[in-house]
């Protein structure tokens, strides 16, 4: 899709999309996301958060004199978009030593957002607290009323930089309003956890998925025979790596598919001829050539700077090689793949500016009962993830949802 306000900077670009895809879903209004764009300096990371705080503040406050004057449904859509313009504004702030900016932002747009939540009537929506190894995961439960009626479940998890806010938007109530109980989380390394608890993301995904099952279990409004996962982004990679191993799933869904992402570190690694070179220098001690060619890649490109930092944040590491490293290790390769039992959904973008070709990888090595959907430019869903065609893209997921879950009749 063209650029249509950062042309020398596609990362802005992408992200202004995504806040734009929001607005099928109640997420953002054009003209708020137009004009914060054109206020903001290409490539200047402090002005990006200037401005989308600046509409966020004004936006949060229209809300709240809503609700004070007891117009819940305007307060409850102003809330939605304060919450996704705070998302925003957050996005560009992480690095191994964060901007102190972030905390609070980060937890304006929860507030925000779970002010929206308390003024649904249909679907309702809840704040819940997932056992995990001693602490708790926090999420939403989506239920279609306030009966106990167990319903088909869509697990949804957000990737590298998502949150489970967002999932909102993408996802969580155009399940809810074709009649499924849906539960959103984060998990290590999302923001979330990463924000309040230091937990850091993990390869061994089935290890957060399956505690997320047992608490989904103990809800009435869930039917515990039809249970799917869809994982976003880098949950392409960690939703397949759990249903290899968690086989309670019913179904499985990655937007988008992606099958190795050290295939994506072995990217930064300049002249080394093998894959299993490029790995050697990526875990060496010490690599001084590479790391200064990583620093030069972040100092040339916008996107890697953003990868990189954002990257060490989120695994806890302190160089940008030990976040390239770090990815070495999340993976379906090696017959993972060919582990998973339940009906899979590998979505493919056109257009994917960071896992292009791992969607067709993934799909060609699974044995389980499997299907390609490949959204194009030309439908305007051919970016990472589909921002731009948000009622097509959930329209075709949802729809392989339904007939794939469909009670079957004797």
């Amino acid at each position: 899709m063209k650029n249509l306000l950062f042309p020398n900077n596609t990362q802005f670009w992408y992200e202004t999309l995504r806040s734009m895809s929001h607005i099928a879903y109640g997420g953002a209004d054009f003209g708020e996301v137009i004009s914060t764009g054109e206020r903001i300096t290409e490539g200047d990371y402090d002005s990006w958060y200037t401005e989308w705080s600046a509409t966020a503040d004004r936006v949060s406050a229209e809300a709240q004199k809503a609700l004070d004057a007891g117009h819940k449904v305007s307060a409850r859509d102003g809330f939605l978009r304060a919450s996704n313009y705070y998302r925003s504004a957050e996005f560009f702030l992480h690095s191994k030593d964060c901007d102190p900016r972030h905390n609070h932002t980060y937890d304006r747009s929860v507030e925000c957002f779970k002010a929206a939540a308390a003024l649904y009537t249909t679907p309702l929506i809840e704040p819940v607290e997932i056992p995990y190894e001693g602490t708790t995961l926090p999420g939403y439960l989506y239920r279609v009323d306030d009966s106990r009626t167990p319903r088909p479940t869509l697990i949804m998890q957000p990737g590298f930089d998502g949150t489970a806010e967002e999932l909102h938007f993408s996802g969580a109530i155009a399940a809810v309003e074709r009649g499924y109980t849906v539960l959103t989380f984060d998990g290590p390394g999302m923001p979330g956890p990463r924000h309040h608890q230091d937990m850091v993301f993990r390869p061994d995904w089935e290890n957060v998925i399956t505690p997320v099952i047992d608490f989904a279990e103990t809800l009435p409004c869930v039917d515990n025979d039809r249970i799917a996962l869809l994982g976003s982004s880098m949950g392409g990679v960690l939703a397949p790596r759990a249903a290899a191993f968690e086989h309670r799933l019913a179904a499985l869904i990655t937007v988008d598919g992606v099958y190795d992402l050290g295939r994506l570190s072995v990217s930064y690694v300049p002249d080394t001829g093998t894959r299993e070179e490029a790995e050697r220098l990526l875990r060496a001690e010490t690599a001084p050539q590479l790391d200064a060619a990583m620093d030069r890649l972040m100092a040339t490109e916008p996107i890697a700077r953003w990868a990189f930092n954002h990257g060490m944040y989120v695994m806890g590491v302190d160089t940008p090689r030990a976040f390239a490293t770090s990815y070495l290790d999340y993976t379906v390769a090696d017959g993972i793949a060919e582990k998973i039992q339940c009906p899979t959904l590998v979505c493919d973008a056109e257009e994917d500016e960071f896992f292009k070709g791992q969607p067709q990888q993934l799909f060609d090595h699974l044995t389980c009962p499997r299907t390609l959907i490949r959204f194009t430019t030309e439908e305007g869903a051919g970016a990472h993830c589909h921002p731009g065609a948000m009622r097509l893209a959930l329209a075709r997921i949802c729809d392989w949802l339904d007939d794939t879950l469909a009670p079957t009749t004797a």
